[in-house]
């Protein structure tokens, strides 16, 4: 009686062993549940390690949010001031703070001079002067020289990593409208998400 008793058992675990085995790789591809409104996170092998995102947005967004579709030119500027920022041995939060700053001033666009419609002799992805010791023209309309002069300013800021976004870029720029760097912050951070591993 313990000798079938005994199978019995060990057959029930078998086919338990066996249904979790069939079942674990089908189960791998199911879509992710959603409970009580939190996605839930999935594993997924990837060549390169995931960006840190919770580095990206260490205070939380500030006020609404504003969000644009970028072109190819714009995507190639963030990638360039994301390049920038890894030459210039800082992190990922700082590439978030320069191109928050670079949607606010330019909308990630390089722009030459503008005559009527430019703000002074501002140019460039970060609306940089050359009458306020920025460079050449031809230097802050280079993606990599205006995001390396930007992040030099963001260096000299005591702290800059533990203030709200629009304080850190207000403190480097000195702009009219110091609040509407925080509009930009989380479409920035899903930007260096999405390209800092490119």
């Amino acid at each position: 009686m313990n000798t079938i008793m005994r199978k019995s058992v060990l057959g029930i675990a078998g086919l338990a062993f066996a249904g979790g085995v069939f079942a674990g790789p089908a189960a791998a591809h199911a879509a992710p549940t959603v409970e009580s409104g939190k996605p839930v996170a999935v594993a997924v092998a990837a060549d390169k390690p995931a960006v840190d995102t919770t580095k990206l947005i260490p205070h939380g967004v500030q006020g609404a949010q504003s969000r644009i579709d970028l072109s190819d030119e714009q995507v190639g500027n963030v990638k360039a001031i994301i390049a920038a920022t890894k030459k210039a041995g800082m992190d990922e939060r700082a590439a978030v703070v320069s191109i928050a700053t670079a949607l606010q001033e330019s909308k990630l666009e390089n722009l030459g001079h503008l005559g009527d419609r430019n703000d002074h002799d501002s140019q460039g992805l970060f609306q940089q002067r050359p009458s306020s010791g920025w460079g050449t023209v031809e230097q802050i309309t280079d993606p990599e020289y205006s995001t390396t002069a930007f992040l030099k300013g963001l260096k000299q800021v005591d702290g800059w990593q533990d203030m709200p976004l629009t304080e850190a870029a207000q403190t480097v720029q000195v702009s009219a409208y110091p609040d509407h760097y925080a509009q930009w912050e989380q479409q920035a951070a899903d930007l260096v998400a999405k390209h800092w591993n490119n």
